[in-house]
């Protein structure tokens, strides 16, 4: 396995109820080192562009309008086989069918307000690192 990066976005519904830390000590606890963090609101531009790839989905203006609704946390996770560590610990999109344990599962209230969002490839991980963070903010 090799040590990678990816992106993790803890979303708008975490971060109003408080529950950032106990998110990061769920990356944590799976050897996810937190390399890069700030605590942002995004505008409805950037949302527009960062969920481009959902523009022609039926979900893609309400997602939008849900990421901007709150403040959120963006970040970069360090490890092995980072990505899929990271998909793994989040959980299924859609709470109800989530595995026990996993972030979504105990924080996720629906499909849209699931608390965390993270890269699926390596490819979308670089784009989206940089879309938020530039290298001399990343301390790995």
């Amino acid at each position: 396995m090799a040590v990678e990066r990816t992106l993790s976005i803890i979303k708008p519904d975490a971060t109003a109820r408080d529950i950032t830390g106990k998110i990061n000590a769920k990356f944590e606890g799976v050897s996810l080192r937190i390399v890069a963090q700030k605590r942002i609101r995004l505008t409805l531009a950037q949302a527009q562009a960062f969920y481009e790839v959902h523009a022609e989905r039926s979900f893609y203006d309400e997602l939008c309008e849900y990421m901007v609704s709150g403040p959120v946390v963006v970040q970069v996770l360090e490890g092995e086989d980072a990505i899929s560590h990271h998909r793994d610990v989040m959980g299924a999109t859609n709470p109800a069918n989530a595995a026990d344990e996993t972030i979504r599962k105990e924080f996720g209230v629906t499909v849209q307000e699931n608390s965390v969002h993270g890269s699926d490839s390596p490819e979308t991980a670089a784009r989206e690192i940089a879309f938020f963070f530039s290298q001399v903010e990343i301390a790995g």
